[in-house]
């Protein structure tokens, strides 16, 4: 991948799909058989979900559609509620209602222009939590609690949720990361998921490496890999133990790469603690 993003198990199939952001494609890995399939879009995605009765749901920079992944169809679901000369969708998940919940990202990267917006039964709206690059949206266990990181402020909030109405309610602080890049800089949080014990895994872009974090902020594992740029993990497995990882490449320094071969690659690793299977977006 030139930038992998947006790892997704969908167990009935037991398939791995995931995006190419900058190669604008979604792609599956189908575990059984190995094979391998691809389907390019008109604009670069940021997230996809399963969607309730097959296919997928694709937020792209020129909008949101559904994806039939049998025949490749693209159906318009929403146009894009930003300027997408300079915005675009990226990071996103649904909640266990049907919701999908997908940010923005403000390209210039100079002020919290971006934002998190939901999309519930085809009708868009903002959510009105301004960021920079929005990014690692979780839901706790009991879906009480939404996270929400802003990367390039190199913190991740997490707010009261209501799952019944969808509405976010009071932030708080969860982890704030290092933006000294001169010492101690173990990267920027980027995307994330929520295990079976409610631990909060994150990738941390430019760190190479990912966190589990406990739901106090605190760091219980912290797990080095072969790349610098991880961008967001998913667990998959008949046993939901095996974490995908999807990194990049793109816009990357050569000596970098020529270090670390593998960016660009979705990597897999087996972890103690289950994950859980992600919620599909309800039509």
């Amino acid at each position: 991948m030139q930038l992998g993003e947006c790892p997704l198990w969908v167990p009935d199939e037991s398939a791995l799909y995931w995006i190419d952001i900058a190669g604008q494609a979604v792609h599956r890995h189908d575990t059984d058989s190995g094979t391998h399939q691809s389907w390019p879009l008109a604009s670069e995605p940021g997230c996809i979900a399963r969607c309730a009765g097959g296919g997928l749901v694709v937020a792209m920079r020129s909008g949101l559609a559904l994806l039939d992944t049998a025949s490749g169809a693209l159906t318009p679901i929403a146009s894009a509620p930003y300027d997408v000369s300079t915005t675009r969708f990226n990071d996103g998940r649904c909640d266990d209602a049907g919701r999908l919940w997908t940010g923005t990202i403000y390209e210039p990267r100079d002020h919290p222009l971006g934002s998190l917006f939901c999309i519930e039964r085809g009708v868009l709206r903002d959510a009105a939590k301004p960021v920079t690059v929005s990014n690692g949206v979780a839901f706790s266990r009991d879906y009480r609690t939404l996270y929400h990181a802003d990367t390039a402020a190199h913190r991740v909030m997490a707010y009261d949720f209501d799952l019944a109405s969808g509405k976010i309610g009071d932030g708080r602080l969860f982890k704030q990361f290092s933006m000294d890049k001169s010492q101690d800089y173990g990267g920027r949080p980027d995307g994330a998921a929520v295990d079976s014990e409610d631990a909060y895994w994150c990738a941390m872009y430019e760190g190479g490496r990912v966190l589990r974090l406990s739901r106090f902020g605190d760091v219980l594992q912290e797990i080095a890999l072969p790349v610098r740029c991880p961008t967001m993990l998913a667990f998959g497995g008949t046993d939901l133990r095996t974490l995908y990882i999807t990194t990049a490449r793109h816009n990357r320094p050569a000596e970098e790469l020529a270090r670390h071969p593998l960016s660009g690659c979705v990597l897999t690793l087996r972890v103690d603690v289950p994950g859980r299977i992600e919620p599909a977006y309800l039509r």
